[in-house]
């Protein structure tokens, strides 16, 4: 499993209903987005990195891994608003409001992806997807839903270990060998991809499957405080962010 995986399914909120913590997730990033970027997106960044490292208990190291890379995306969209194309200055000038502009998607992108990584790091796929059939969600859609993220991990495992073989044969040792390891695990990966799914078919149709898979669903009651809270901190977030945008103006 990967590790936000295995933090999810270890989480303080694991086993809180996955519709209170999508709303208080997705609320902190849709305030990210909605709010102005000073000071909404730095406000927002707050609250959520202390309901991650607080109550959910998420690991600072563990946060930074996984946020390292929405953040580089976040930069690399920010960078191209810092130069303007044509124009009288050249082909490729720099953009007059250019670093306004690349701060504040910065702040908003950031400040949205630790919203959706409060919500991944204490939420299982696995609480979710069954769950998305009584919310009107095909369940063939659910089916394959589950199935490919079951095989993901499978074929994630067989990958590490070809490449654990791979190097202790000195499979890694120079250029050319390093692209010939890489040709045999992509083929090693392909032909094992279409092997699990013909011994996964092979068992459904053994264990007389009908076209839904039934899984147990762990019960979880809405907890109202929960959802109060949750409304409470939206709620102050939008408020503070627009008295201290009055104030600066």
């Amino acid at each position: 499993m990967l590790p936000i995986d295995v933090a999810a399914h270890s989480s303080r909120w694991r086993h809180r209903h996955p519709l209170e913590k999508a709303l208080l997730g997705l609320g902190l990033t849709v305030t990210a987005v909605c709010l102005p970027p000073w000071p909404g997106g730095p406000l927002v960044a707050v609250a959520t990195l202390a309901l991650l490292l607080g109550p959910a208990e998420v690991a600072g190291r563990q946060l930074w891994r996984a946020f390292r890379i929405p953040l580089g995306f976040c930069v690399t969209g920010a960078v191209p608003l810092l130069f303007a194309v044509g124009g009288p200055s050249g082909p490729v000038s720099p953009a007059p409001d250019g670093p306004l502009r690349a701060a504040e998607l910065l702040l908003r992108t950031s400040s949205a992806s630790l919203g959706l990584l409060l919500f991944a790091f204490t939420t299982p796929v696995s609480d979710v997807l069954p769950r998305l059939v009584r919310a009107g969600v095909p369940a063939p859609v659910v089916d394959v839903a589950l199935v490919m993220y079951r095989i993901g991990f499978l074929l994630l495992d067989s990958l590490a270990q070809v490449h654990r073989a791979q190097a202790a044969r000195l499979g890694q040792r120079g250029r050319a060998a390093v692209w010939r390891s890489l040709a045999g695990l992509a083929a090693t990966a392909f032909v094992r991809a279409f092997d699990r799914a013909a011994r996964l078919q092979e068992g459904l149709a053994g264990r007389g499957y009908d076209g839904t898979l039934r899984v147990l669903v762990p019960q979880a009651a809405l907890s109202w405080r929960f959802l109060a809270g949750t409304a409470a901190l939206l709620i102050s977030l939008v408020t503070v962010t627009l008295v201290l945008k009055e104030l600066y103006l």
